[in-house]
């Protein structure tokens, strides 16, 4: 699975889940589930109540910068590439 570098959805839900095994679940010394479903909604409300937004720190220029470098490497591969098979 191919997912953008610096904007994928995936890596947000990545970060959320290791602020959560961080804040909320370590330490294990839950004596049930119940416990873990109450610290874990304890959470969800004290987040939810005080909201902070992301700040993106990578912008359109940055990605248009990474996708021109991104350009510039694969037209060498491929030229190298070719530059073997004409070898043979």
């Amino acid at each position: 699975m191919n997912t953008p570098v610096h904007a994928s959805w995936l890596n947000q839900v990545e970060i959320y889940f290791s602020i959560v095994q961080r804040k909320v679940l370590t330490p294990n010394d839950f004596a049930n589930l119940t416990e873990v479903e109450l610290r874990l909604r304890l959470y969800e409300e004290l987040s939810s109540s005080q909201p902070k937004p992301f700040d993106w720190k990578f912008t359109k220029t940055d990605l248009f910068d990474l996708l021109q470098r991104l350009a510039a490497k694969e037209a060498v591969a491929s030229e190298q590439s070719g530059n073997r098979g004409n070898a043979l």
